[in-house]
């Protein structure tokens, strides 16, 4: 599509941005910035608006929430059982909703899905109380292996696709992705 850059064009793949010349000869990978706008970086907002569009096809029952009953805010949060950063922003949940926060975590074993965590996060979505169980397994309390029809493997896919490298990866509605754990 056409970018905001007169002569230049958008291609997005996933979430990554190039862009183009018109006749396609030239090739441009890389951030561009919109002085004029505050230093806007629309290669940003393109990757954000990709994001969003990914977080649209996740169904509200595929997420496990924490937080404000009536949110002022939500947010997604990729998270693995085993990270100790992730247990650390689990642990705020109290403050979180304190503020209005409504979090939705997918599960994102980042060392893949043939890893422990995996078979902890599938334990976890099988349980009959999932926040009760997430909580569990992330104070490393070790639930009993269960298996069933469950989206973890989605989940990480979808994490992959929008350029989750690492847990804690927070997600805005605005499709802002912020990695690393933040208070």
């Amino acid at each position: 599509s056409k970018s905001p850059v007169e002569g230049l064009y958008e291609a997005v793949y996933g979430t990554q941005v190039i862009y183009m010349t018109e006749d396609a000869r030239y090739v441009i990978q890389g951030v561009v910035m919109d002085l004029d706008d505050g230093k806007r970086d629309i290669t940003e907002v393109a990757s954000n608006r990709a994001r969003k569009k990914y977080m649209t096809q996740v169904n509200e029952l595929e997420k496990i929430a924490f937080g404000a009953e009536n949110p002022k805010h939500t947010i997604t949060v990729f998270t693995d059982i085993d990270c100790g950063y992730c247990r650390k922003l689990h642990n705020e949940m109290d403050q979180y909703a304190s503020y209005g926060i409504k979090i939705n975590y997918m599960l994102f074993p980042r060392n893949g899905i043939t890893s422990p965590s995996y078979t902890k996060a599938v334990s976890v979505w099988c349980s009959d109380d999932r926040a009760a169980a997430l909580t569990k397994a992330k104070n490393g309390v070790e639930l009993p292996a269960e298996n069933c029809e469950n989206p973890v493997a989605d989940h990480f896919e979808l994490g992959q696709k929008i350029g989750v490298t690492g847990t804690p990866a927070i997600l805005t509605a605005n499709g802002e992705l912020m990695p690393g754990y933040l208070p």
